[in-house]
């Protein structure tokens, strides 16, 4: 079963990454645009605000947002597995939480006039 990416592709500094990692990922990793997307509403059952405010990922069935997202990424493609090994340490995660949390808080505020 695929997992799927639930990402913000007209966000510049999302895109750039998230098209960095579709080069390099395998067929395991599904990529959705959740801008305008109504489908992406349904499937994580999130509103557009929280879509926006951070990454998420279906895996198995649940959603899953923030860094944990980004391991689930990682663990799923070679070249960055080893930022999976390393930020999923306890007290590394910890950090690489609150660390993306305030980059994802900025770049919710640069992107929130996609809200309707």
């Amino acid at each position: 079963m695929s997992i799927k990416v639930f990402f913000n592709n007209s966000c510049n500094v999302c895109r750039l990454e998230i098209n960095h990692y579709k080069k390099i990922a395998d067929s395991n990793l599904e990529w959705i645009d959740i801008t305008n997307n109504e489908d992406a509403l349904r499937l994580t059952s999130k509103t557009q605000e929280e879509l926006l405010r951070r990454l998420h990922v279906i895996q198995d069935g649940k959603v899953i947002g923030g860094a944990k997202a980004f391991l689930i990424i990682w663990s799923n493609i070679p070249k960055y597995n080893f930022l999976y090994k390393i930020l999923s340490i306890k007290p590394l995660f910890v950090l690489f939480h609150y660390g993306y949390e305030i980059v994802a808080y900025f770049l919710f505020l640069k992107n929130k006039h996609q809200l309707k």
